[in-house]
């Protein structure tokens, strides 16, 4: 990694760039910088939500989402570099099957609603979103590993599980849409 950061208010990035960690100097519009920014706003929205009451489980995995995001962003931000490894990945899937178990099956569409935590769960997928896109962009350019474009995708879907599983925690349910099709049933 580049030089560690020992003061903060460089006043480097006043003419519009960014030191990337291998030291190059980039836009602060470029797409790798954009890339890195969802994912630090991501990390941070997880932040948010951790503030809330939940299980136990679902704490200790957002704290580990939460270093293997720090370690997305250190990849994005060095050009050529691996920190997502495919172990970080198989967490999810394994997280994804266990939680979705304990669920109902999905018989409609439900509203990004219900708990304040349930609610925080939702604005993190679709964070968790936009940073897969700018990193699909960013790859449409520029070679990237596939490892952080399927993390992303993947942590998107366990946020949506999230949210139903925290929605749950009291006894309390997903908030449904209330779709033309069904009111004619």
């Amino acid at each position: 990694m580049g030089n560690r950061l020992t003061q903060i208010a460089t006043r480097t990035g006043d003419d519009g760039s960014t030191g990337l960690g291998d030291n190059q100097r980039v836009s602060k519009n470029n797409l790798r910088v954009h890339a890195m920014g969802d994912v630090d706003e991501l990390n941070s929205q997880i932040g948010v939500l951790l503030c809330e009451p939940m299980p136990q489980n679902v704490r200790d995995l957002l704290v580990e989402v939460q270093h293997q995001l720090f370690n997305l962003g250190g990849e994005l931000s060095i050009p050529g570099f691996e920190l997502i490894k495919p172990d970080a990945i198989i967490v999810l899937d394994q997280a994804l099957e266990s939680f979705n178990q304990e669920l109902p099956k999905l018989k409609e569409f439900i509203l990004p609603a219900g708990t304040r935590a349930a609610s925080l769960s939702h604005v993190c997928r679709t964070v968790a979103r936009r940073a897969e896109r700018a990193v699909v962009a960013l790859g449409d350019t520029d070679t990237i590993n596939p490892a952080p474009r399927q993390y992303l995708n993947r942590l998107s879907d366990l946020l949506f599980v999230l949210a139903r599983v925290l929605n749950r925690q009291k006894g309390g349910d997903d908030v449904y849409w209330k779709s033309e099709r069904l009111k004619s049933q």
